[in-house]
């Protein structure tokens, strides 16, 4: 009875009964909470964003500009989530690069912080003339007994930071490297850059775009919104992937409450089946 509960479920998903195990990734930049964001500041969105995560579901999430009193506001909210990370500059104050994931899905193994900069090792730090520390933030994961990384990052937002971008993916292509290829990895960020750009094309030699290799898209292709719901920017915000898995669904989230938007950016949600 079990098996034949489970078969409906499965065609109901549109999946088939040999469909193997997924994992469901988010990537979500939150917004910090800015004073001036007026009828869109964080305390009138934030029970919206925490709706728009719950419904989605995701195993593992990346956000971009998360403060501490965010990243604690969700999983109280969402006490099945659990996060890390520290901020960019090396504490819990301003921006974080905090990682959300579902601890009864998923073993945290490892876990730390490396900067976008010539010392990556060293907190804060900045090269190439940026205007603020960028970073990234990583966590080994064990899903049943299968591992994998997780990679979570925030490129330099100013027209001026074209060169720095490139330099920032760089960093995180020699960082990969490093690692054993035989451990897969998934990297999330709001890399302020569209498809097509010199970091896109570094990081997809060695990495596979999920919304580009995904049997289903759905929602628009640019995902910075501005709060009004509606783009025509590139796609900044991407998954990207490498190991045995293949890419069944991406979606540019656009969820909101008659015209209330969770973020000024639309999260992007994927899953990756696991071949």
């Amino acid at each position: 009875m079990r098996r034949w509960v489970c078969f409906l479920v499965a065609a109901a998903l549109g999946l088939s009964a040999a469909s193997g195990e997924t994992l469901r990734i988010m990537t979500f930049n939150v917004r910090y909470p800015a004073k001036g964001d007026g009828e869109n500041r964080w305390e009138l969105r934030r029970d919206l964003l925490v709706q728009t995560v719950r419904e989605k579901a995701p195993d593992l999430m990346g956000t971009q500009e998360l403060y501490y009193e965010q990243g604690q506001y969700i999983v109280e909210k969402l006490p099945e989530y659990v996060w890390f990370g520290l901020s960019r500059r090396g504490n819990q104050e301003d921006e974080h690069m905090g990682v959300f994931y579902r601890k009864d899905r998923l073993k945290l193994l490892e876990s730390g912080n490396f900067w976008l900069s010539e010392t990556p090792d060293k907190p804060g730090s900045m090269s190439w003339d940026v205007s603020l520390p960028r970073m990234a933030t990583w966590g080994l994961f064990q899903a049943g007994k299968r591992r994998f990384y997780f990679v979570n990052t925030h490129f330099p937002h100013r027209q001026q930071d074209a060169a720095a971008r490139l330099r920032c993916a760089e960093v995180i292509a020699k960082w990969l490297e490093a690692k054993p290829k035989d451990i897969p990895v998934i990297l999330t960020g709001d890399f302020n850059t569209g498809a097509g750009t010199e970091p896109y094309r570094l990081l997809t030699g060695i990495l596979t775009d999920a919304w580009e290799s995904a049997a289903r898209r759905l929602g628009p292709t640019g995902t910075f919104n501005g709060f009004q719901g509606r783009t025509t920017g590139p796609r900044i915000d991407w998954i990207l992937f490498r190991g045995p898995w293949k890419a069944l669904e991406a979606e540019t989230v656009t969820k909101n409450d008659n015209g209330r938007y969770p973020s000024d950016h639309f999260p992007v949600f994927a899953v990756l089946e696991w071949k």
